[in-house]
């Protein structure tokens, strides 16, 4: 397994449009594997395959809440079904560092997926995990959290993660 490089916000291929995945190879394993140990090791609970500079629609998550216990959740061809509540949530992005702010999120959904064999799934999923899920199928379509933030608030945002960059660099 391989640590890969988180794509950082401008970088023009977090807005690529990922593309359905067709082959269930080796290839697309070792992408899972490297894919888990980079989330890991950020640290972050959902990694999409954008956000590695891969244009396939591949995404691992873990929203485990008991300390110490991982429960790995691979989503591929992934898509949000019957959304419902929605609720402010806190929200940060391993591709915008050190920043986070409130946005609208679902609290419950249904997803269905294939996981890392083809196998086709569906889960009912609430709370962090149905966060998290709506995050990443946000980056496989192009799209950061950041853009449900008010133009003000988005650029408020980024100064300050601009600041930030610029005082880790001195």
């Amino acid at each position: 397994m391989a640590l890969l490089d988180i794509l950082h916000h401008p970088d023009k291929r977090l807005r690529e449009k990922a593309k359905p995945v067709e082959r269930f190879d080796a290839a697309l394993q070792r992408l899972i594997d490297d894919m888990f140990e980079t989330m890991y090791a950020a640290p972050g609970v959902g990694l999409a395959a954008t956000q590695v500079g891969i244009a396939q629609r591949v995404a691992v998550m873990d929203c485990a809440v008991e300390e110490g216990k991982r429960e790995p959740l691979v989503v591929i061809n992934p898509e949000i079904v019957a959304p419902a509540e929605p609720e402010d949530v806190e929200e940060g992005c391993l591709s915008v560092p050190g920043v986070r702010d409130k946005i609208k999120r679902y609290k419950r959904l249904k997803l269905t997926a294939l996981d890392r064999t083809g196998k086709p799934y569906e889960i009912e999923a609430d709370g962090l995990l149905a966060q998290c899920i709506q995050h990443e199928v946000d980056h496989l379509n192009g799209k950061l959290y950041i853009d449900y933030l008010s133009s003000v608030k988005r650029e408020r945002l980024m100064k300050r993660m601009r600041e930030e960059q610029a005082s880790e660099e001195q």
